[in-house]
């Protein structure tokens, strides 16, 4: 799918990869981009259309969708990264709060927006994914266990929208310099460069982008002996 001429909706596009992604957009000649937020007033990029989207409210999802029924490309952005393991004492809690939005809320948003791009040809589905949907840590096993869940779903999305000819391309990355990993003392990819490799693999009709050397390594792994999935990850 092109960008040009493309009208964009994304999630969570007020920060970090979201309005890097909004700005690509407009960049690449967009037609329109919708900015998703739970707060519009937040969105501060010139040439966007805020937009009220808070992924954990229905109304508000189904309200989007109406009011942007011309949406060809949909970027499933937003989501939450907390620190923690299974056995800290609120990890339950935190469960919860991690599959509502960056499970529940992805797949709510997908189910409401595919009738959307059908109307329009099919369009393509963008989700943002992690190189947490292969490994985990102890710090991130909570988020990481919602974003293998955003991964399972993503490949069954893709199944079930191919008969109405959307592309559906999952993103995965390791750590990305934004507000989400502050605090983390890890090599970190800048945003610009996300964008643009997840921009140039679903220009070019890929279905996924493994956006930086460290992403590649893992899914390599996943096959190796021992896999990587079975142990911390590793450099």
């Amino acid at each position: 799918m092109k960008l040009h001429n493309a009208t964009v909706l994304i999630t969570g596009a007020n920060r970090g990869i979201g309005q890097a992604f909004a700005r690509e957009a407009l960049a690449r000649g967009a037609r329109k981009v919708y900015a998703g937020a739970r707060d519009p007033s937040r969105v501060t990029l010139a040439g966007v259309e805020p937009v009220a989207l808070d992924v954990t409210n229905a109304d508000q999802v189904a309200g989007a969708a109406r009011q942007c029924g011309d949406v060809t490309l949909v970027i499933n952005n937003a989501g939450i990264a907390n620190f923690g393991g299974f056995l800290a004492e609120d990890s339950i809690e935190s469960m919860r709060h991690h599959m509502e939005t960056n499970v529940i809320g992805m797949l709510r948003v997908s189910q409401a927006f595919a009738p959307v791009l059908a109307s329009h040809g099919g369009g393509a589905l963008l989700n943002v994914l992690s190189i947490a949907s292969w490994i985990s840590s102890p710090t991130l096993s909570v988020y990481g266990a919602s974003k293998s869940a955003a991964w399972a779903i993503t490949n069954g999305l893709r199944i079930e929208l191919r008969g109405q000819g959307t592309q559906v391309l999952g993103l995965h990355m390791g750590f990305v310099d934004t507000d989400l990993t502050r605090g983390i003392e890890m090599p970190k990819s800048t945003p610009e460069d996300i964008v643009r490799r997840a921009f140039d693999g679903l220009e070019s009709g890929a279905v996924e982008v493994l956006a930086d050397d460290l992403t590649q390594q893992v899914k390599r792994g996943l096959s190796a002996e021992p896999a990587v999935y079975l142990g911390a990850p590793r450099g």
